[in-house]
């Protein structure tokens, strides 16, 4: 009788197997667009503190399709990765009052909802609205 244990062979399709392996690595994915974007803004306050021409510079790079591109990117991992912690945050902090804790509907409809509310000041001070 061996004593060898059991190795399940894991095959390249493991990803594709369940979905909501597909949305992990997408989650952990989206950290390095957000980097990506973060390393972006401070190469901008890098260029805006050499001068007007390094930030003229920078804005015209930032106008290049692959940037633009790129931008985009950033933008729907970043969305990607807010929906699905406020979708976690309740089982990441229940809330209770008294014996009951709050439906996690509650909890992710007001991250959702302050989310918002504060998307709409920023657009308001831009002067978009």
């Amino acid at each position: 009788m061996s004593r060898k244990p059991y190795v399940r062979k894991v095959g390249r399709e493991w990803l594709t197997r369940h979905p909501r392996y597909l949305r992990y690595l997408l989650r952990e994915l989206s950290c390095l667009f957000i980097g990506g974007w973060t390393l972006m803004l401070v190469w901008g306050l890098a260029r805006l503190a050499q001068g007007p021409a390094a930030w003229g510079e920078f804005l015209a790079a930032l106008q290049t399709p692959a940037s633009i591109v790129l931008q985009v990117l950033a933008l729907a991992f970043t969305v990607y990765h807010a929906v699905t912690w406020f979708r976690l945050t309740p089982k990441a902090l229940p809330v209770q009052r008294g014996e009951e804790f709050l439906a996690d509907g509650v909890i992710s409809g007001a991250h959702f909802a302050v989310w918002g509310l504060l998307s709409l000041a920023v657009l308001v001070l831009a002067g978009a609205f």
